[in-house]
């Protein structure tokens, strides 16, 4: 896969659904450090927030889409700091489409677009060290690992670990 073949755009109303599927389900929460659903009047005001700047909101999240234009992730920009030049990276991926390349190309197209037209010096990732998909989407996009947080996250009654990626342009 190319990137080419896939794009990144604003989200739009049409998403709530996929958006509350992905946000609601339960199995991404620790991930996410969430322990409850988000109700939909929540995430429609955030669909109306994202016509606000990311210098604003300090946050910004992509609909990642195939060449037929269906949805098959989210890609977010988060923890936004234009002083320091710097945002974190997030990224869900539907799994019916894992193992395809969708998220090593949004991953990309991502740090394209925040280097480009954000002046980003730095883009991060916190990935559970159990998450072996994502640690090799962003490892095969350039990303290091650079430190280990240890007991980060407790969910399915444990301690996790959690590790810190880091890619520089400069």
């Amino acid at each position: 896969m190319s990137l080419n073949d896939i794009s990144l755009r604003a989200l739009e109303p049409s998403d709530i659904k996929f958006l509350l599927e992905i946000e609601n389900d339960s199995s991404y929460w620790k991930y996410s450090n969430r322990t409850e659903p988000y109700s939909r009047d929540l995430l429609e005001k955030y669909l109306d927030q994202q016509v606000q700047d990311i210098f604003q909101a300090r946050q910004k999240k992509f609909v990642i889409t195939n060449l037929k234009k269906a949805t098959v992730g989210f890609v977010d920009l988060f923890d936004f700091e234009p002083l320091h030049r710097r945002a974190g990276v997030g990224i869900i991926v539907n799994e019916n489409e894992h193992g395809k390349g969708f998220g090593r190309c949004a991953i990309k197209l991502l740090g394209n677009y925040a280097k480009q037209y954000l002046n980003i010096n730095c883009l991060f990732a916190n990935i559970a060290i159990e998450n072996e998909i994502s640690i090799l989407a962003f490892e095969a996009c350039g990303y290091k690992k650079v430190g280990l947080k240890k007991a980060w996250n407790f969910y399915e009654d444990k301690f996790h670990d959690e590790y810190l990626y880091q890619k520089l342009f400069t």
